[in-house]
Formats: C-alpha cells, sequence, structure tokens
C-alpha cells in the first residue's frame, strides 16, 4: 500500500486547491498516512456509491452537475456548492443528507443507509475520502474548464486568419475559390442571368427597390459595363443605407418600446435607427461601427452620431414594474442581453450560454462571461438632449437671429414713421378722450393651479405661458375693491397661441367650465361668494351647454366656449344679482375652471371691473394709472406721456398682429439639440417603476446565475480562447479625469477590434459572411449568428479568410466588399440547375447557381409603393404604425406588443433577441394581405392610374407589366390577361360600380403585385 503514499499525497492536494472549503495551509500534519487508510476504506465505500449514488451523479446523468464517478469530482461540488470537505466529516454536506439532518436526503427516493455504513462514510471523509479507481469505467477527472487549451484554440474560428492563396484558373478571386471546390465534385458555374434579372437583382439587394425600364435597356445594350455602372451608382444612393441598416437591425434586436407586458415606449429610440442608415450610406469603416455601438461616447464623447451608436446596447427587452426582490436578477438581466447581443452579432458566438455554466460546447467558462459581463456594470439608458448636425444649427440660428432682426426692425420703423406721428397728432387735436366707462381693467395677481405662468402685458391682460395642464384653475386677486357689480372677462386672442386662440387646446378654443367671484377681508376670513347671473356676450358655442350660462352652474361637462370663431378676441360679462357694499380695502378673487375639455384653459384673459351699474359690453375699459392722466393731458410729464403712449399704442390696428409675428417667430427658434435613447454611463437613467436602484455597484460571478450565490466581484477581462497576447492590460483604456464614464466599455472594443491578439479576425470574418449570406441566400457559414462548435462549418473556409482580408486591407469598408462580390460570376450565376448539379450539391452549398429568394417584408411593400408611384422617399426621422404611411418600412416604429400586420405576415421577426437570419414561409395570410388589405388596394387604383390615359387595353397591360416586371407579356399571356379584364369588368357593371373598366384594371394590377416573379429576388 505505500506505494500510492505519495502520489495520493499530491493528489490530495491539488485537489483542495480546487475547493473553497479548506485552504491547502488547513491539511492536518498527517495527512498522508490519513489518506493511505482512507484507501483501504475506500472498498467498502465504492459499492454503496456504485448501487445508491452515482447513476444520478456521474453515471446516466449528472444532477445539479455534481459528479461523483471521480474525486475530483466529489472535491468539486456541484451547483448546491462543496459538499464533501476531506478530513471533516462533520463541515461535509454530504453526510448531512445522508444522515437525513438536510434536504434533500440521499440516497433519493431510496431507503436511509444504515447506521453501520453511515459511519463508514464519515470515517472515510475524516481520512481524506480517497478513490482507488474512478467509480465509472473510462471516466478521467474533470477537467477545469476555467482554463482554455491550446487545443480548444484549434476551432476554425478562433485560429487567426489565414492568408490563402487566390487558386489559379479564374480572373475573379470569388469564381476562383468557387471553382476550386467545384472541381472536386467535377462541377462548374452557371451561366449568367439574363440583363433584366441582373438589374433587377442589383437594385433588390442593394437598396430594396425595383429598378426602373430604363436602367434594365441600358443593361441589355452593354450588360457589363453597365451592371457595373448601376452598381457603383446604387452604392451611392441613400436607399442603400436604408436597405442594409434594416439587415443589421434585425441583428441588433432593434425595437421602440420596452416590451414585456407594459410594453412602454422609447420615444426616443428612433434615432439608434438613423444613425445605422447614416453609418451605411457614409461607409462607416466597420470596426468604428462596433466600437461606437459599444462605447461611442468613450471614443468620440462629443460626436451626436457616436452618442447616438450606443442605442445598440440599450435596444433590447427591459421590464418596466421591478420589485425589490426582482431588482438584481432584472439588472443582471439586462447586461446579459448586451453582452449576448454583443457576442451574437460582432463575433458570432453563443457567449450568453456561460451565464449558468461552463459553456456546454464552446471554450467559454462562466468566469470568462462574467468577467465580460462586467463592462456594463454601470452601462443603462438615459436620454439626453443631443445636436445631430452641429453645423447646420448654427447656420439655422444666425438666420433665425437675422429673421427676427429684420421683424423687429420693421416694427420700430413702422412705429417710427406712422405710430408716433398719430399719437402726437390725437393727443394735440384737443379729441382724446380718458373719461372713464363704467369698466375699470382689473390690477392683480394671476396664479395657474396646473403650473402655467403668466406674462403681463402692457393693455392689462395676462398671457398664459409654459405648462399647459389636462385641467387648469386660475385665481385672480384684486386689492382694495369698495363696491363690486360686474365683471366683464375678456379672452384675448394672441399669435402665440394655436390658430390665434383665444384658447390653449390645440384648435385654438377654450371651455370655463366655471366662474366665481368672492369677496373679503384680506386675511380671508367672513369672504362671501357674489351670487353671479350672465350678461351681455360676443359668441357662445351654445351647444351641449357651451354657453356663457354654462360657467355658472356646478356641472364641469357645460361652460363657455367659442367654437365657430376661433382666432378673435371674446367676451362676456357676469352680473351681480345684488350689488354688495363692503368694507374698504377688501380683496375681491376671480376664479376660473377650465374641466370641461382637455386643455381648453383661456390663453390671455384680461378682467375688467364695475363697482356701480353694469356697463355696456362694448365700453372700453381704463386701467386706474391711465384714468388718472385724463385731468393733465395738456401738461404731461415725459415719463407720464411714455405711459399714456404705451397704452394707446396697444389699441392700435396692426401692433398687435406685428407684435404677435416677433413672439410667435422668437417661439420657434431651431432647436440646437433633441432628445436622444443612448445606453452609457454618468448620465441621469431613464426611471422605470422600480424599488431598486438602475444597476448595482459591482458585478459578482454568481453560481448558476443565481443571484442569491454571489461569489467574488468580477473584474474586467475578455473571452480567453481569442486573447493571443499577455493579458487584458493591453487593451485597457483608462478615461481622462472627470469623465463620465469608465472606460471599460472602450476597453472591450479594442479587444473586439483587435485583428492580431483579440477578436478582430473573427469579428471581420462574421461581417463578409453576413454580406455574403444577403447576396447569395445563404452565408459561407449558414449559422450566421454562430461561428462555434455548435453552428455550421464554412463550406469553403479559405475563401471566408480571404474575403475577411479583403475588408481588412480595404480599411474595413463594406461597400468596396459589395462591388468584390457583385462582379464575381458567381453573383451574376442564372438560377437554373441540371440534374447532375441537383444530384451533386441539392441544397446549393457550393454556390453554383443563384437561388431565388423572396423578398423580405419590408422590401415586399416598398416595392409596390415604389411601382405605384405612392413612395414617399423621405429619409430618416421618428416613424409610425400607420399602415398607410408612404414612406419606407424601415420607418415604422417598432413596438414588441404592436408589430405592423404587414410585416409580420410576410416574416418580420419579434425582436426579443439578435436575428441573424429571417426564415421565409409561404402561407395562405401573404396571399390575402395582398388581395384584401385596403393598403394594397389603394396602391392598385394608383398603379393603374398612371395608365388611365391609354384607350388600348391591350398597350395599358403590356405598360403595366413592363413597370412591374420589366419585360413584355408573352401572346399567350397578353390573351390570358385581356380575357381576365373583360370577365371582371363584367362583373363590376354588374355590381353597378361606376367605373368597371377602371376597377379591373385595378383588379390586374393588384395581381401583378402578388406574382412571384414580382415578390422574388431573380
Amino acid at each position: 500500500m505505500l506505494k500510492f503514499k505519495l502520489p495520493l499525497t499530491l493528489i490530495s492536494a491539488a485537489a483542495l486547491l480546487h475547493t473553497s472549503a479548506v485552504a491547502p495551509a488547513a491539511l492536518p500534519a498527517d495527512h498522508a498516512e490519513r489518506m493511505t487508510k482512507g484507501l483501504a476504506m475506500f472498498k467498502d465505500i465504492a459499492p454503496v456509491l456504485k448501487e445508491s449514488c452515482v447513476n444520478c451523479h456521474g453515471g446516466d446523468k449528472t444532477k445539479s452537475d455534481f459528479d461523483l464517478a471521480t474525486r475530483e469530482g466529489l472535491l468539486t461540488g456541484g451547483a448546491e456548492g462543496v459538499s464533501v470537505v476531506p478530513f471533516d466529516s462533520a463541515g461535509s454536506k454530504l453526510m448531512k443528507m445522508i444522515r437525513h439532518g438536510e434536504e434533500p436526503h440521499m440516497p433519493d427516493k431510496k431507503p436511509k443507509l444504515s447506521d453501520e455504513v453511515i459511519a463508514k462514510f464519515a470515517a472515510w471523509i475524516d481520512h481524506g475520502a480517497p478513490y482507488e479507481t474512478p467509480l465509472v469505467a473510462g471516466k478521467a477527472a474533470p477537467r477545469d474548464k476555467s482554463k482554455v487549451s491550446d487545443e480548444d484554440r484549434k476551432w476554425w474560428s478562433f485560429q487567426p486568419l489565414s492568408h490563402p492563396p487566390v487558386p489559379p484558373g479564374a480572373e475573379h478571386p470569388v469564381d476562383a475559390f468557387l471553382l476550386a471546390k467545384a472541381a472536386e465534385k467535377k462541377l462548374t458555374l452557371n451561366p449568367p442571368a439574363e440583363p433584366r434579372a441582373l438589374v433587377r437583382r442589383a437594385h433588390l439587394v442593394l437598396t430594396g427597390l425595383p429598378p426602373g425600364a430604363a436602367g434594365v435597356e441600358a443593361a441589355a445594350a452593354s450588360p457589363i459595363l453597365n451592371l457595373k455602372s448601376q452598381i457603383s451608382n446604387l452604392l451611392t444612393s441613400p436607399h442603400y443605407g436604408e436597405r442594409w441598416a434594416r439587415h443589421w437591425l434585425d441583428v441588433a434586436r432593434f425595437a421602440e418600446s420596452s416590451g414585456f407586458e407594459h410594453d412602454y415606449d422609447r420615444p426616443h429610440a428612433w434615432h439608434y435607427r438613423d444613425f445605422v442608415i447614416r453609418a451605411f450610406n457614409d461607409d462607416l469603416p466597420w470596426t468604428q461601427f462596433v466600437q461606437w455601438q459599444l462605447a461611442g461616447d468613450e471614443f468620440a464623447p462629443g460626436n451626436a452620431e457616436a452618442m447616438m451608436a450606443t442605442g445598440f446596447l440599450g435596444a433590447g427587452v427591459f421590464p418596466t414594474q421591478i420589485t425589490a426582490n426582482e431588482v438584481e436578477r432584472v439588472r443582471y438581466d439586462a447586461m446579459d442581453d448586451m453582452l449576448a447581443t454583443t457576442g451574437s452579432a460582432m463575433l458570432g458566438l453563443t457567449i450568453g450560454c456561460a451565464r449558468c455554466h461552463d459553456h456546454k460546447f464552446d471554450p467559454f467558462p462562466t468566469q470568462d462571461y462574467y468577467r465580460l459581463l462586467s463592462t456594463f456594470t454601470t452601462t443603462v439608458r438615459s436620454n439626453i438632449d443631443l445636436d445631430p448636425d452641429p453645423a447646420r444649427s448654427a447656420e439655422a440660428a444666425v438666420k433665425h437671429k437675422a429673421d427676427g432682426e429684420k421683424l423687429t426692425g420693421e416694427l420700430a420703423a413702422w412705429e417710427t414713421k406712422e405710430l408716433r406721428p398719430q399719437f402726437d397728432a390725437w393727443l394735440n387735436s384737443g379729441t382724446a378722450n380718458l373719461q372713464a366707462s363704467g369698466w375699470m381693467i382689473a390690477d392683480g395677481e394671476i396664479k395657474s393651479k396646473g403650473g402655467a405662468t403668466f406674462r403681463r402685458l402692457p393693455d392689462g391682460s395676462f398671457l398664459a405661458e409654459g405648462s399647459n395642464s389636462a385641467a387648469d384653475t386660475y385665481t385672480f386677486t384684486v386689492k382694495n375693491v369698495d363696491r363690486f357689480s360686474a365683471l366683464k372677462l375678456e379672452a384675448l386672442a394672441d399669435g402665440t397661441m394655436k390658430h390665434k386662440g383665444p384658447g390653449r387646446a390645440d384648435n385654438g378654443n377654450f371651455a370655463l367650465s366655471r366662474i366665481k367671484v368672492t369677496l373679503g377681508p384680506p386675511d380671508g376670513s367672513r369672504a362671501q361668494e357674489v351670487k353671479l347671473k350672465p350678461g351681455e356676450f360676443t359668441h357662445q358655442q351654445n351647444s351641449a351647454g357651451l354657453s356663457v350660462a354654462g360657467s355658472l352652474d356646478d356641472s364641469t361637462a357645460t361652460g363657455w366656449a367659442v367654437d365657430g370663431q376661433i382666432g378673435k378676441d371674446h367676451a362676456a360679462v357676469f352680473v351681480s344679482d345684488t350689488p354688495l357694499v363692503q368694507w374698504g380695502h377688501a380683496d375681491l378673487t376671480v376664479t376660473m375652471e377650465f374641466a370641461v375639455n382637455t386643455s381648453h384653459s383661456i390663453g390671455r384673459p384680461r378682467l375688467s371691473l364695475a363697482s356701480d351699474g353694469i356697463p355696456k359690453l362694448s365700453e372700453a375699459a381704463l386701467p386706474l394709472e391711465i384714468l388718472a392722466l385724463a385731468p393733465k393731458l395738456k401738461s404731461l410729464t415725459t415719463a407720464e406721456r411714455d405711459t399714456l403712449y404705451k397704452w394707446w399704442r396697444a389699441r392700435q390696428p396692426g401692433v398687435q398682429e406685428r407684435e404677435g409675428a416677433i413672439t410667435e417667430h422668437a417661439a420657434n427658434a431651431p432647436k440646437t439639440g433633441e432628445p436622444v435613447m443612448v445606453c452609457v454611463e454618468g448620465y441621469t437613467p431613464i426611471v422605470m417603476h422600480s424599488q431598486g436602484p438602475p444597476f448595482l455597484p459591482e458585478t459578482h460571478i454568481l453560481k448558476r446565475g443565481d443571484t442569491n450565490q454571489k461569489s467574488a466581484p468580477a473584474t474586467q477581462s475578455y473571452l480567453q480562447v481569442l486573447m493571443r497576447g499577455t493579458d487584458e492590460k493591453q487593451w485597457q483604456w483608462s478615461p481622462p479625469a472627470g469623465a463620465k464614464s469608465t472606460g471599460r466599455r472602450r476597453s472591450l472594443a479594442n479587444w473586439i477590434t483587435d485583428v492580431e491578439h483579440g477578436g478582430g479576425a473573427l469579428m471581420a470574418r462574421v461581417i463578409v459572411n453576413r454580406l455574403w449570406q444577403h447576396h447569395f441566400g445563404r452565408g459561407i457559414v449558414s449559422t450566421s449568428n454562430d461561428f462555434g462548435k455548435t453552428g455550421a462549418l464554412p463550406t469553403h473556409p479559405e475563401l471566408l479568410d480571404y474575403l475577411a482580408g479583403e475588408l481588412i486591407r480595404g480599411g474595413w469598408k463594406l461597400k468596396p466588399m459589395h462591388r468584390l462580390l457583385m462582379t464575381s460570376r458567381a453573383w451574376s450565376q442564372s438560377t437554373g440547375a441540371d440534374a447532375a448539379k441537383l444530384a451533386a450539391d441539392p441544397d446549393n452549398q457550393l454556390f453554383l447557381r443563384a437561388t431565388p429568394r423572396r423578398l423580405e417584408a419590408e422590401a415586399v411593400r416598398d416595392a409596390i409603393l415604389a411601382v405605384s408611384g405612392q413612395l414617399d422617399r423621405t429619409l430618416y426621422g421618428k416613424g409610425t404604425l400607420d399602415e398607410n404611411s408612404r414612406r419606407r418600412s424601415i420607418y415604422f416604429t417598432v413596438k414588441r406588443s404592436q408589430l405592423v400586420n404587414s410585416m409580420v405576415v410576410f416574416d418580420a421577426p419579434e425582436p426579443l433577441t439578435s436575428q441573424g437570419s429571417r426564415p421565409t414561409t409561404t402561407v395562405a395570410p401573404q396571399a390575402l394581405f395582398l388581395l384584401n388589405s385596403p393598403q394594397s388596394r389603394t396602391w392598385a387604383q394608383s398603379f393603374a392610374a398612371t395608365f388611365a390615359i391609354e384607350p388600348d387595353p391591350a398597350a395599358k397591360v403590356r405598360a403595366a407589366q413592363q413597370a412591374t416586371l420589366l419585360r413584355q407579356p408573352a401572346d399567350d399571356e397578353l390573351a390570358t390577361v385581356l380575357a381576365f379584364l373583360e370577365k371582371q369588368s363584367a362583373l363590376h357593371r354588374e355590381a353597378q360600380k361606376p367605373a368597371p373598366e377602371a376597377e379591373a384594371f385595378t383588379d390586374f394590377c393588384q395581381t401583378l403585385f402578388g406574382l412571384n416573379e414580382f415578390l422574388y429576388v431573380p
């Protein structure tokens, strides 16, 4: 037995290094002797373990990741932690379970072990729990998966880029690689497709829009030269960015709502979509595209585009109702979404699978996962104001200022030339009359319960500004009122309001639901409400209780409104039932409530009071300060003359319009920024309904992904299998002093784009594979989001590495790669396949023929809009859920709980996780949409109307088919269509349609939209 002493001692020490239960220093001094005795005990223990334990723990299955087949597995423990502590049976969880002192009781679903056997187990553990051999024949000691070996790095996608020579035998490198592979099966490329098909293919692949007939005719005249020219033109088209951005948005799981049951909107998330479109149009180098999406704020903090790019990280789902016990789990879920999507999108790796355990197939230890995850510890969504085009904003500000100065100057010149002389003439004519009417403009203080603010104007009115709450109450207080008999409320028009008001509603109306007057001493005691009755008024809506009288009852459904005369001044008189004589120096309070309709308060009120009798509504009211000037009009001081002029000026025709134009112009100053949703650090987070903070201060390594089983805090690192060099320090970036962020995301971006030592080689392979996929129908690696061991192997690995190398050598620009692929014979092939090819290569994995592909949902709709002449080609901006919109489909708002029907029916994916490719189904709802949807009918009517002036049915058919299919109908096709038109005309005539022939031709146009020849990339 002594021959086992030395190796067993070494084994026990090594095994103890892998358990946190006992440190090496805690080994008993006589551990070697104990292990020798324990090995003799193993002969009694092994049969019990095999009979009662191994079936569930290391044999047919490994429950809770606890593998007893080897000693290393026993000591490592499982999902519940360490179960056996060598030399300490009392501290070993396994003993508590087999004694039934702790659940789960073991053996599971079997009788409890006898006391004698349990005692042997305790003694064996106290002697180090040694194994003589594994309990399962051939079972090796479990490998430490936290370490990545050189063998792991031999997987093809983890290798550095090779530099394969271009095989001989073809002018174009893409063709050369394909032909070299095809020669193994004695096959070759298909002949080129006809020019019509190639032009259509180029347009649909690069822009998602069909070509016009002119482009097809030019290509037919000189196919090769004109195709190359059209490719160049298409790559400079702004619609190229719209087409290829949509592909990336699938990968980025982009949406504009949070998902889950409440699915709150993200109203400022669309800026990320626009960034992606612009990035493709500008041919932003792919390295920069990736870096900005991960850390645009750290690479270019002053660049609005770079900030918008970080919307990539925040595009995933996120709950908006988070209880206290969910805070940690939800935060780890959010970071996992960022990391898993980064892995799938940029590297084609399923990194997220290592969250709960070491990746089952790829060399991604859980430790690597959490060290990567710590990159996003403090990364959260924020809405911040950004100026996407500072130069344009500065230019607009200069112009706005100049326009404002012009308006102000015109008013000043008009005032000097006309108003001042008119005032002087009026004042000196002896006809100036400042005698009081019965009204006195109330000079007091006004407040808004809803948060509006008021600016007092020279004419004694108050202009409401700022908040316009759904319901509001104005309170107007006048001091030192001795006597009251009537109140005149004026609602004055103003250029700052919609439709000039006089209400603040979107339609310019107001609705005064209740007005009341109270009088009382300044301390508020013994205040009396004055009973009011309606007097004269200028206009009332007088429908459904919307009258002046309606503002004096207690119902909030009735009140004074003025629809029918919007944009004008209005006034109403409210009379005291019995004139009240009050004590001196009373406070009069007028309360106006606006609750009949939403946000229908008065925008520019003016109040006048009468103390005796009931003056006429038409009588002008004068402020007290003006009345005081009446006796001395011939001897005014300069200050008094200026006061009088301001009052007189406010009443002159043209003043209000000119000042309103100036005010309106000032209110419409060009915006220098707008809210954008970013996903960064250091800014105010978007607040959810959460009972916890938006992020946690540290990211811990979790056992089985359980926040209740935390290990040590994770420090940032990367995937070991893609770290060729020293350590993570070579990529780490420290932000400057005072920076808002940690620098971790920029460090991640440095690693992921490093071709020589980090993930850059794999990143290059992934993106050129995506380009190939969208040009040829499937990728060289068909699983475009998985380049790991569960993904497909590349059909042409040398070609993939060659293309990745070309991308890098070309400065990571995508447009040259498009041109490289599209100028190959392979790209121009026809779709036919002979029997030999189908037998040798049924799935076209050798790419020896073109594969017809149905257009994606967006391109189906866009193509119909384009052909029908209905397409609105406006670029960028906020999206919509309105299916009647005529803009390109990329501008549909992506709301997770309300996906657009026409997109879903043609297989647009749900944006929950990264989608590397879309499925293509052929189902009845697709045909039903094209035949029955109101949008499809509208498009068909518009298309048919373009041929209305052509009297010859045959000529109309030829023109319509040329516009959609880019070819003339064959004789038999034409005959069939003409017969169809006759039959449909008769049916519409029978249904008494006003224009049966036009309806029939619309039917034909709608049929064209549903043809495979129109819906497929040839």
